[in-house]
This record gives C-alpha cells, structure tokens and sequence, in this order.
C-alpha cells in the first residue's frame, strides 16, 4: 500500500488551507458527499457519529463531489450553508473534488489503492462511499453508499479500542 498523503493540503468550504497532518493519529471516516442525492440524508448519522467519537480521536472528513448526475452542482459557501442549515453539520468538509478520472483527488487516489471496490475495481460507484481509516493509516475499510453511517458503529469503537 502506498504511503498516506499526510502532507497534502486540502482547501475547506470556508476557503482554509488545512493539511491532512492536521488529523494524524485519529481514526478517519472519509466520505464523498453530495447535496442533491438520494443518500444526502446519511448527513444527519455523520453528525452523530462525528458528535459521538470526536474526542476519542475521531473524525469525519467530508468531500463533496459533482462527478455523479451532477448532484452536488452548487458552490463551496452554499455547500457550507446547505450542510449546517438543514442538518447541523459540523464536521469539516472541504472543497469539492473529482474522486474518478484523470483529476482524482490525490487522497482519494490512495482510498482506493488502499480498498479497493467490489472485484478489485478503483472505482468509487457514487456518493456517500465511505472509507474508515486507522490512526495508523494501516487499516481502511471501503463501504457502499447504501450503508448507512451508524451501522459503521461498531467498525470505528474497534478501530477506537472502545469496548464494553
């Protein structure tokens, strides 16, 4: 497996610089996103999850995407504003990014060297994939957009050392 970009520079929704270093040792979910598609509610499970675990080394990172039927068509600040209005959002999301093709975003490159879809293939199918990456950038499970954040539960207290 190819080394974790952990240097690379993501711009947020508030047009930051923020580098990925910024979350070294958390355990990560990753998710590309979009406002307009008929899994936009899983924001609202995001939320929890993020509110549940963030200070257990945690953290939800968000990626809104346009590559799939053009179901995230606005800009960064209605994006941002779409996010927090209608479902609280606080976790960070950044900039918009192609997770297909030629402009694959460089982090989303190494998500799917790292795991990986159905048959071995590169490529992520639509919104809402999700990939839960170890503190140590060792482990990184891929998951459907049709599953739903709270049924990665149980993955992210193990990833976490969280037992009952």
């Amino acid at each position: 497996m190819k080394e974790f970009p952990v240097d690379l520079e993501l711009l947020t929704l508030a047009n930051q610089k923020q580098s990925l270093a910024a979350y070294n040792d958390k355990v990560l979910l990753i998710v590309n996103t979009a406002s307009e598609c008929g899994f936009t509610g899983q924001y609202q499970e995001l939320e929890t999850i993020y509110e549940q675990y963030r200070n257990h080394s945690f953290s939800v990172l968000g990626f809104p995407c346009n590559q799939f039927a053009q179901q995230e068509p606005g800009s960064n600040l209605q994006i941002q504003q779409f996010c927090e209005q209608t479902y609280g959002v606080s976790f960070p999301m950044f900039d918009k990014v192609n997770v297909n093709g030629i402009n694959t975003h460089p982090l989303f490159e190494w998500l799917k060297s790292a795991a990986p879809g159905v048959l071995g293939s590169q490529r992520i199918k639509w919104n809402f994939t999700k990939f839960l990456v170890s503190a140590d950038r060792q482990r990184v499970r891929r998951y459907s957009p049709t599953t739903q954040p709270m049924q990665l539960v149980a993955d992210i207290e193990t990833e976490l050392g969280i037992t009952d």
